[in-house]
């Protein structure tokens, strides 16, 4: 009993933290201060949210998704991006102990989760996050591995990029293919986490996740004919957190 009230605290607290990531994730690609308006606010008619408005989850749930005010629609990010971050916290802090690597690992999870969200919604992400992401990184990983890693999408992204616009270009009659890249900006300093934070097998095992997980929205845009562009960096995030928490390595199931 003592150890599941720790953990709903455990949760609780990620939901908090979850809620302070919904202000960045809407506020930092539009430029708006973090401290100016004060509080969190609809969207829709700019009513100020009220405290018993904002407690995560809980107040989505009673006003039914829906602004107390307008009556719009709230977001349904807003409740994913809590839980998620509720579920992550839960399980790092069931993985490691209580100390300051868990804090900055906890830290550059949320960093992640902001960086996914943003990814998804404008397919471009801030470059002070990259920055924050590879510091906390190499705050508590191997600054080796995540050198090797980002090298190593670096020229994953020159051999793909030349297949794309010169190659494939040709064979498809595609002009539009020959300004278009393999890979985002965003990947690289991603791709340098996963190693850092996990090593040679294991970084190449979140790889092969974050690949196999975005063959859904790929696939699905075939199923609807219709062309989709996919972000990597949320999925590159899963592959790194599953591969995490899980261990999962590649090389031991073919080995």
């Amino acid at each position: 009993m003592v150890h599941m009230g720790i953990y709903l605290i455990v949760f609780f607290i990620g939901l908090v933290f979850g809620s302070f990531l919904n202000v960045l994730i809407h506020r930092l690609p539009l430029g708006i201060s973090l401290f100016n308006p004060i509080g969190s606010e609809c969207p829709h008619c700019q009513h100020k949210i009220s405290w018993y408005e904002n407690i995560p989850l809980l107040s989505y749930l009673f006003l039914k998704g829906k602004c107390s005010s307008c009556s719009k629609p709230i977001s349904a990010v807003y409740p994913v991006v809590e839980l998620t971050t509720g579920i992550v916290t839960v399980l790092l802090y069931n993985q490691q102990l209580f100390d300051l690597d868990l804090i900055l690992t906890a830290a550059l999870f949320y960093n992640l989760i902001v960086l996914s969200f943003i990814d998804f919604k404008y397919k471009a992400v801030p470059d002070y996050l990259l920055i924050i992401a590879v510091l906390l990184t190499l705050a508590i990983g191997d600054w080796k591995n995540t050198l090797i890693f980002m090298g190593g999408f670096v020229l994953l992204e020159l051999i793909l990029t030349f297949y794309i616009q010169t190659i494939k270009a040709k064979m498809t009659k595609n002009k539009e293919l020959e300004s278009q890249r393999a890979l985002g900006e965003g990947d690289i300093p991603i791709a340098g986490v996963i190693g850092g934070l996990l090593g040679i097998q294991l970084g190449i095992s979140a790889i092969f996740l974050a690949a196999i997980l975005a063959l859904i929205p790929a696939i699905y845009g075939l199923v609807i004919k219709k062309e989709i562009e996919t972000p990597f960096i949320p999925f590159l995030s899963l592959g790194l957190f599953i591969a995490l928490i899980t261990g999962f390595n590649l090389f031991a199931l073919v080995v």
